[in-house]
């Protein structure tokens, strides 16, 4: 299958140059990978250069945004610039961060799965982050249905149904949520183990700890939704102050009536499709 990679990258002179090459053992290589340099201020460019010069798959994007590193909004407006270089002849196209290392058959694994069910939208694997005694474990706090956003492909067809990628916090999540709508299948593989090279969010600016609330008001979750699902959230990670700043970014949202992702229609959908998830965990 034909596939496409956009790697939005701000300042990852420590990790882009081990993401490349790892991309360049994979069993099936992708017939194009953008890398969209954000306004770097290190080598990140020089080292986009020094693998563009050694395979022709690579190109770079340069462009110019915020020097602060807010999730959602930056990335993604990196990555949507990226994706307007690409033609339309592609199977799949893949969102990547620049600070993973890929096993050699990630991407023939997912173009499998891809060929194997025609209903399948997203697919992923797992990331893997390393401890203080130096092993890699399993790091996903999530459902087991969910790819995280560092390495996300979806098919061609499921990227289309959804609008592409929407450029705010919890575009992760609202991409998997609109392709469920549109009856597209989120698919993960435990052998897909991918190593993330930084923790995540550890770069992302503190004015960040609202947004999280701000995403489930514009993904039309309502009140109680967002109480439960904040709970959930600040109990998985251990920190309390975690469901404060959940609702107070949820309430900000709300008085100022800030636009939403999605649809009622869409929104309606999402709120059903969450309700299940807690009720089948519940009973």
């Amino acid at each position: 299958m034909n596939y496409y990679i956009v790697i939005p990258a701000h300042n990852e002179e420590s990790f882009l140059r081990l993401t490349l090459e790892s991309i360049l053992e994979q069993t099936l290589l992708p017939k194009k990978v953008i890398i969209v340099n954000d306004n770097s201020t290190d080598n990140t460019e020089s080292i986009i250069d020094d693998f563009a010069k050694k395979n022709q798959i690579f190109s770079k994007l340069n462009i110019t945004s915020s020097q602060e590193h807010m999730p959602g909004s930056k990335v993604i407006n990196a990555f949507n610039k990226g994706t307007n270089l690409l033609i339309e002849d592609y199977d799949f196209i893949v969102k990547l961060d620049a600070d993973v290392i890929l096993p050699n058959n990630y991407f023939k694994t997912i173009s499998s799965i891809f060929n194997k069910n025609q209903k399948a939208g997203v697919v992923g694997g797992f990331v893997y982050e390393k401890n203080n005694e130096g092993q890699w474990l399993l790091n996903h706090p999530m459902n087991k249905k969910h790819v995280r956003g560092a390495f996300k492909a979806y098919s061609k067809e499921c990227y289309s149904a959804i609008g592409g990628l929407k450029s705010a916090m919890g575009w992760d999540t609202v991409d998997e949520l609109l392709a469920q709508y549109y009856g597209f299948e989120i698919i993960t593989d435990d052998n897909l183990k991918v190593k993330h090279l930084r923790p995540t969010g550890k770069a992302y600016n503190k004015k960040a700890k609202l947004l999280q609330g701000k995403a489930m008001y514009t993904m039309r979750y309502k009140l109680i939704i967002t109480l439960i699902a904040s709970l959930k959230m600040a109990l998985k990670q251990g920190k309390p102050n975690a469901f404060f700043d959940n609702m107070k970014g949820y309430l900000k949202a709300s008085k100022e009536k800030a636009p939403f992702l999605v649809s009622q229609k869409e929104g309606s959908f999402i709120r059903d499709l969450r309700w299940k998830g807690i009720k089948k965990q519940l009973f």
